[in-house]
């Protein structure tokens, strides 16, 4: 048993076709697809798209108290320039902008996006991660 992973990362929406949408124009393409739930391959590990009732359903939970939680998802890319591509196409798409990227204390660059549902995504470069030429992280 390997305890230290995450295989999938489940994200409750409201409809599930406007959030298909939005992942679609990000350039994202579903890899599996069954009744109301979307799956994305990611680098060894995969991400749903659950509509928010259904997602209450399966824990046992209304829905009123899932909220979005205080939770960032985080892609990073190779150059500030790869940066500011990901986060003007999230902003084409639909998305909400929360912070601009730019330059921050930790030493790299970053900016703050909510998908349609308010999913917080952040887009960065971290000069001191090398990413692998498929963009997986290996600390």
């Amino acid at each position: 048993m390997t305890p230290q992973r995450v295989t999938l990362i489940t994200l409750g929406v409201n409809d599930l076709d406007a959030s298909k949408a939005f992942y679609e124009k990000l350039g994202w393409t579903p890899a599996q697809e069954q009744e109301n739930v979307a799956f994305y391959q990611m680098n060894g590990m995969a991400l749903g798209l659950l509509p928010t009732v259904e997602l209450a359903k399966d824990q046992n939970r209304s829905e009123t108290s899932l909220g979005t939680g205080a939770i960032t998802l985080a892609q990073n890319f190779a150059s500030e320039a790869e940066v500011d591509e990901a986060f003007a196409k999230a902003i084409e798409a639909g998305a909400k902008e929360l912070k601009k990227p730019e330059k921050v204390f930790w030493g790299g660059y970053s900016g703050y996006y909510a998908d349609i549902d308010g999913h917080v995504w952040e887009v960065a470069h971290n000069p001191f991660w090398e990413l692998g030429e498929d963009g997986s992280l290996t600390l």
